[in-house]
């Protein structure tokens, strides 16, 4: 485990040693968590993020997952809630071993190369949306309710409630563009389907 004081240190600690997860405190001096983590983004540098942030306001847990986070903690709580999200994120993010390529309409998800095309263009996900999508795509054409897809796919009860599951879901379409098999069942949750069906 390394740590750094602000994030400039922190941005520089990330590109130098490659961590398997971040962590970062939205507060950060001299470069604040969310400025860290786009910047990590732009640089095609898609480690797990988990942020941290004393602010319990649905904006600031927003706009850190456009950004690409692929979790947060809100402040107070127990280091053991912290280490089960990285746990879960890490996990995520390294996958199962033996599974074959899956394509919805015009999506394909490769689960062991962790890559995913639509119409044959390679789209960059972030763990959490790359998860997701898997879930949604193992299954086309089942509704999941959001509240199912937290439990599954997070794998705990999140406690800002479905709203994450949503913007997820739109950062998800907007990367897929019109290939995107998600549809939402209105009052439900999302399914997968062939788009071209």
């Amino acid at each position: 485990m390394h740590t750094e004081a602000d994030g400039a240190a922190g941005l520089a600690a990330a590109r130098r040693l490659h961590p398997v997860a971040v962590v970062l405190d939205v507060g950060l001096p001299t470069m604040d968590g969310t400025e860290v983590c786009r910047r990590l983004r732009a640089e095609g540098d898609w480690t797990p993020v988990v942020f941290v942030t004393a602010r319990d306001d649905e904006v600031d847990r927003v706009l850190g997952l456009e950004l690409g986070a692929d979790d947060y903690v809100t402040k107070p709580f127990s280091p053991r809630e912290l280490v089960a999200r990285v746990r879960s994120v890490v996990r995520r993010s390294t996958g199962p071993s033996e599974q074959p390529p899956r394509t919805v309409g015009r999506v394909t998800l490769d689960p062991v190369r962790r890559r995913v095309t639509a119409d044959g263009v390679a789209v960059t996900l972030t763990t959490t949306e790359f998860d997701l999508l898997a879930h949604l795509m193992r299954r086309p054409g089942q509704v999941f309710p959001r509240e199912q897809l937290l439990s599954q796919v997070w794998g705990y009860e999140a406690a800002a409630g479905t709203r994450t599951v949503d913007v997820h879901v739109a950062q998800l379409r907007a990367k897929l563009g019109a290939a995107s098999p998600i549809r939402t069942v209105r009052g439900v949750g999302y399914a997968a389907d062939d788009v071209d069906a």
